[in-house]
């Protein structure tokens, strides 16, 4: 993995943060946005602002880390809060969600009067222009920079350059925002993404490290990694797992037998 070619990617990443005057990375805390953002700070320095959007749609959990990696790195971190009105935005759950999704947190963030002036990036990389983000109109409306996709890298090579450099996120599972839970056409409300958000954490807790929750309706359909399903052969985990569910708000808790894989819920 350590080639030529991804030393060039790097290189060419490099130049891309060099010749940004000042940077705003919407950090996620996923390997991406990390990655993008302890890179880009390495260079720039002080030049290098993170910028988190709060909303009911993000896990509780993921916006701690995203504190606690900034607060340990020294970098300048700026938290935007989207309000209660925000998931009205997308409440009806059309097939371009993630396009008024994004198109209304950058809005939000680009006229932020603590980052006026910087050059706003995301995490977006080689490898999302494989599945079906509608998001991303949004980021090429607003004018938003994606360098990580600029300079060529894949997923792999983000794990491996993270890794490398000694980010702890390196091997974290994909991230995705609380919403894709939800299919299409189907409301999106705070009650459900809190019912997906507590079902997900109490799986992770058991020890599944790639979820996902899936709802439907008084279902939750459960995705993990194919090599952790038979885990769910133990009558207590179980038992547990579906407890969990019904404290959460689901009625049933049923096992997806093809187990996770990412984009599942394009299909």
């Amino acid at each position: 993995m350590n080639s030529p070619a991804l030393k060039e990617k790097l290189n060419r990443l490099t130049d891309i943060i060099k010749a940004y005057p000042a940077v705003a990375v919407a950090f996620s805390g996923g390997v991406d946005s990390t990655f993008l953002l302890k890179f880009a700070h390495g260079i720039s320095k002080d030049k290098v602002t993170a910028v988190t959007a709060v909303a009911p749609n993000f896990s509780p959990d993921e916006i701690a880390a995203a504190i606690g990696f900034c607060s340990g790195e020294g970098i300048r971190h700026v938290l935007v809060d989207l309000g209660d009105s925000f998931l009205e935005t997308f409440a009806d759950n059309p097939e371009n969600r993630c396009y008024l999704c994004k198109k209304s947190i950058f809005t939000k963030l680009l006229s932020h009067p603590g980052l006026a002036g910087m050059v706003f990036t995301d995490g977006s990389n080689k490898d999302d222009s494989f599945d079906f983000r509608p998001g991303e109109k949004a980021l090429s409306e607003l004018g938003i920079k994606s360098p990580l996709l600029e300079a060529g890298l894949t997923k792999e090579e983000i794990r491996y350059a993270s890794k490398e450099i000694g980010l702890a996120a390196w091997d974290k599972p994909a991230l995705a925002c609380l919403a894709s839970r939800i299919p299409y056409g189907e409301k999106v409300t705070a009650e459900k993404l809190t019912a997906i958000y507590s079902l997900e954490k109490a799986l992770h807790e058991a020890g599944f490290s790639q979820v996902r929750v899936r709802h439907h309706g008084d279902v939750a359909r459960i995705e993990v990694l194919p090599g952790e399903r038979e885990k769910f052969f133990d009558t207590i985990l179980m038992d547990n797992i579906n407890d969990a569910a019904k404290k959460a708000g689901f009625t049933y808790a049923a096992l997806d037998l093809s187990g996770y894989k990412m984009g599942n819920m394009n299909k």
